[in-house]
Order: structure tokens, then sequence, then C-alpha cells
């Protein structure tokens, strides 16, 4: 899939949640061959080397030539993002890695996301709707007023305060879910912090359900030049993966997080 660069205009920034922003920009050419689970690398300003590094953000949604972003406000780059207006610009490279596996059939997609993890989720959402998969979407977070539930289907939530849903985590609310038999056929989507996914990978291998699992990397390059993102692989001849190039989407047997 070729990568491209662009220089996208802002078309709204808006909080969406506590401390989290949803970005849209005009992006024709990055909207128009981004597939789900893929990002892109950000530079904030283009007219300045602060911050030095591109930032990775998952293509939460595109429509058209739009594509939209979602992060959480944490430091002076993101800062600076969250301060874009209508018509400002930022330059990205996209879209890159490799996207989530849709090729085989699916009965029910219990998609499973714990905090900002949610990004990548709308977009894949859409694309299992179009292959006419059932789709259950549960979400965790600290607090009900940092749920994000635009564009998903059927969601449950679990909060660790108890404010929504089930007190307790995300993966709590799946094994109680995955009990009730009521998820014919099922296959895992998850992202978030990594230990959610590690004990997301447990109870997939536990139930034997196929897990893919979006990994959040800290990159420099976001192309495997700079080797800056290894995850380790369970078998093959490579001992490391690159979240980068190799993800960052991966089946949960794959790697040891």
């Amino acid at each position: 899939m070729t990568m491209r660069h662009e220089l996208a205009r802002v078309i709204t920034s808006r909080e969406v949640a506590r401390g989290i922003i949803r970005l849209a920009v005009r992006s024709p050419l990055i909207a128009a061959t981004a597939l789900p689970g893929q990002f892109v690398n950000v530079r904030v300003d283009h007219r300045s080397l602060y911050p030095l590094l591109r930032r990775p953000f998952s293509v939460s949604r595109t429509d058209g030539e739009v594509c939209e972003l979602l992060f959480n406000v944490v430091g002076p780059g993101t800062e600076r993002l969250a301060a874009k207006r209508a018509d400002d610009t930022i330059d990205m490279i996209g879209p890159l890695g490799k996207p989530f596996c849709l090729d085989h059939e699916i009965g029910t997609a219990v998609i499973v996301a714990g905090g900002l993890g949610v990004a990548p989720f709308p977009f894949l959402t859409a694309a299992l709707e179009k292959k006419g998969a059932r789709i259950l979407t549960l979400l965790g977070a600290r607090t009900r007023a940092m749920v994000i539930r635009d564009h998903l289907t059927d969601v449950r939530v679990a909060t660790d305060d108890g404010s929504e849903g089930l007190k307790g985590t995300v993966v709590d609310l799946l094994e109680r879910t995955l009990s009730g038999g009521q998820t014919p056929n099922p296959k895992i989507f998850g992202c978030g912090p990594t230990p959610m996914l590690r004990a997301l990978s447990a109870v997939a291998a536990a139930r034997d359900i196929p897990c893919e699992l979006s990994l959040e990397g800290s990159m420099a390059c976001g192309v495997g030049l700079c080797q800056g993102c290894p995850v380790e692989r369970t078998a093959g001849g490579r001992k490391y993966a690159l979240v980068c190039t190799d993800g960052p989407t991966f089946e949960s047997t794959e790697i040891t997080l």
C-alpha cells in the first residue's frame, strides 16, 4: 500500500470527553487509502522543528476526504495539536502499519476498548457493518465522563468508579458477556493499555477465541527505520516485531506482552 504525505487542513477540533480531542482534517489521499487499524504520523507544526518527532495517531474514522483523529492531551505536542483551529494545517504521513484482518467470516465481533483504546474502533465498526457481522462493543474508562461511544454499535460500559455500567474493568465486563452465551462464533478486537491487553489475551486463550490486538507503541519514525517500537514474538525467525510496520495489529497468539 502506498504511503502518502499531505498537508491536511483542519476542519473541526473539539473536546469529546475530559481531556480528549477529536480532530477532523481534510486529507483526501490518506482518507482514500486508509484501512481500519492503520495510523498516521503527524508533525504538529510543519513550520517548526518543535516538537522534533512526529506523533502516531490511529485513523479513528474516515468520511469522504476527511480523516478523524482521537487523542489525549498529555504534553506539549498534543497541546499544540489540540489548539489547532479550522483552516490550520498539519503535516501527515500515512496510512501506516498493518490493518485489522477482516478476510474471514466473523459471527460476532467483540470490540474491547480500554480508555483511549477506543480510537481505531469507529473505523473498524463501519467496515464490520459492511461485512454484515454482529457487533458488540465493550468500553472501559475510569469514569463516566471519559466514555466515548460515537459511531460505535451496541455499547456496554465498565467504569473503575462505577459511575456507569459495571463497576470494574472492561475485561471483567468481557468475561461476564462471554459467559452469557450471546456471542456466537466470536472474534475479539482489542486496544488499550498493555496490562489490559495482556489480560484480554489470557481470556481469549482460555476460551479458544481468536483475538486481534492493536498495540500502542512509542514510535520515532513510524516506518521501521529507527527500530524503536519492538514487541516480542512468540515464534518465528525474528525475536522481535515492530509495532509500526509488523503491526500495530497482531493476533494475540503472535506476541508476548
